[in-house]
Order: structure tokens, then C-alpha cells, then sequence
């Protein structure tokens, strides 16, 4: 039981919910992740090691900046991990989250973070 509680905690807050839902449009940098939920780097990086210590994302370093997914699910869990971002996207919050990233994306290109 030890596994799905330190998964299910590190999805209790909301903020980790919506870096989770983002990142199942697949690899982002943290500069990313910071435009579109517009909050600074340390409240992303910190919930973001969050959800690496719970094994929810990897992360990889290019240059100086962090690039995160969400990792493989291959416990009994994945069901509730596949739907999850789906519910998520649903809510005006999950909604507009999606909405700021794809803006800043589209903004931002092919250029790599700086």
C-alpha cells in the first residue's frame, strides 16, 4: 500500500494535478511548465521533484534548463493515471492551462529555452 499512497499524495495538491495534465501533451521544459501555469521557477522545479520522487515523471537536463515527462505507468495503477488528464483537462483550470501553454508554444517555435 506504500506505493499508491505516495502516489496519490503527490497528486494531492493542485498544482502538481496541473503540471501532470500538461505534461501528458508530452516533453516540456520547466520555462515551459512556468508560462502557462504563470508561477516562478522554484514552485515548479518543487513540485516537480515532487512528482519525480513518487516516480510520476522523469526529467533530463539540457544545457541549463530541466525537460520533464511523465513516465511509463506499469503498476495496477495506470488505469486511473491514463484517465486522469483527461478529467483534468474538463475543469476551467485544466482547460486553461492547456490553452496558455499551447499560446506560448506557438509563440515560442522551434527556439529552444533560454
Amino acid at each position: 500500500m506504500k506505493a499508491p499512497a505516495k502516489l496519490f499524495k503527490a497528486l494531492s495538491d493542485e498544482t502538481r494535478l496541473r503540471i501532470f495534465a500538461l505534461l501528458n501533451h508530452g516533453e516540456l521544459c520547466v520555462c515551459d511548465l512556468m508560462e502557462a501555469l504563470q508561477l516562478p521557477q522554484s514552485t515548479v522545479s518543487r513540485h516537480l521533484a515532487h512528482l519525480r520522487n513518487a516516480g510520476l515523471v522523469d526529467g533530463r537536463r539540457q544545457g541549463v534548463w530541466m525537460y520533464y515527462r511523465l513516465t511509463e505507468p506499469n503498476t495496477e495503477l495506470e488505469q486511473i493515471l491514463q484517465a486522469l488528464p483527461l478529467l483534468l483537462s474538463q475543469l476551467q483550470t485544466g482547460s486553461m492551462d492547456q490553452a496558455m501553454l499551447h499560446q506560448y508554444l506557438t509563440r515560442k517555435g522551434q527556439s529552444v529555452c533560454s
